[in-house]
């Protein structure tokens, strides 16, 4: 979805309060502070102080816990116009006591790993979405606002979204420890530092390329040597073969894609 590109007056949004004091929250408030926007960053024991005269609030809390926590916003904003949560997975019906007393629902979810609250959000996608045209509009302006680049998701394809997520972030460090691991046995010291260059250089060729990016003796057709590889992950890791065959198949499956025909 192509982004807005003008300036950003933080003057056309209401002042934001965001619940929930965790990585996500102090990093959500953090950008909005170095924005400009007015916001308040409430935890458990400040909530129904700081959200009593909130307008527009949004959750940046653990994906079970979002329901309560709309129940005490709700119990203690009686203003309430907009409540947004920021998780990938998780639809708006999460957010129903609110909508079923007026309310508009949004997501913002930050499409970045967040390590720490100290995480630098400028520049990173964040996929929104809306109970009404209003809802859709505040996530986008909110996500603007924030320096981040919002892009759409339907709801309907949430669990889709995030398993993609899922598997472009979380699934990486499983694949580079289980490399790692191998390396360690093998006898290799510091396989982590020696691995990293690969790594990072794969993922811009990557970023760049796409699956042109492919290298190795699965992309080049190069049978005997992964028939080697087979053989050495039953002798020193067999719990790793069935995801080695899964990914060569899939890897070859790309490789076909991209010969030329």
């Amino acid at each position: 979805m192509r982004e807005l590109e003008r300036d950003r007056n933080p003057q056309e949004l209401p002042a934001l309060t965001i619940v929930g004091s965790g990585r996500v929250g102090q990093a959500i408030a953090g950008a909005a502070a170095a924005a400009g926007l007015e916001t308040a960053l409430a935890g458990r024991d400040d909530l129904a102080e700081l959200c009593e005269p909130a307008e527009a609030v949004l959750l940046c809390v653990p994906d079970a816990a979002i329901a309560e926590a709309c129940g005490s916003v709700v119990a203690a904003a009686s203003r309430l116009r907009l409540i947004g949560h920021t998780s990938g997975a998780t639809g708006l019906d999460a957010l129903a006591m609110a909508t079923g007393r007026g309310a508009a629902a949004f997501s913002l979810h930050p499409l970045q790993t967040i390590p720490d609250g100290a995480c630098e959000l400028a520049g990173t996608p964040a996929a929104i979405s809306g109970s009404s045209d209003q809802a859709l509009a505040f996530a986008r302006e909110l996500a603007l606002g924030l320096g981040m680049r919002p892009f759409q998701v339907p709801e309907s394809s949430r669990a889709a979204y995030h398993a993609a997520a899922s598997i472009a972030s979380n699934f990486l460090v499983t694949l580079e420890e289980s490399a790692v691991d191998l390396l360690r046995q093998a006898g290799v010291e510091d396989p982590r530092e020696l691995l990293a260059p690969l790594v990072l250089r794969t993922a811009a060729n990557w970023a760049e390329l796409g699956p042109a990016a492919l290298t190795g003796p699965i992309a080049r057709g190069d049978d005997a040597t992964v028939a080697r590889h087979i053989a050495a992950l039953e002798e020193a890791h067999p719990e790793l073969l069935a995801a080695y065959q899964a990914l060569a198949e899939r890897t070859q499956a790309l490789a076909r894609m991209e010969a030329p025909a």
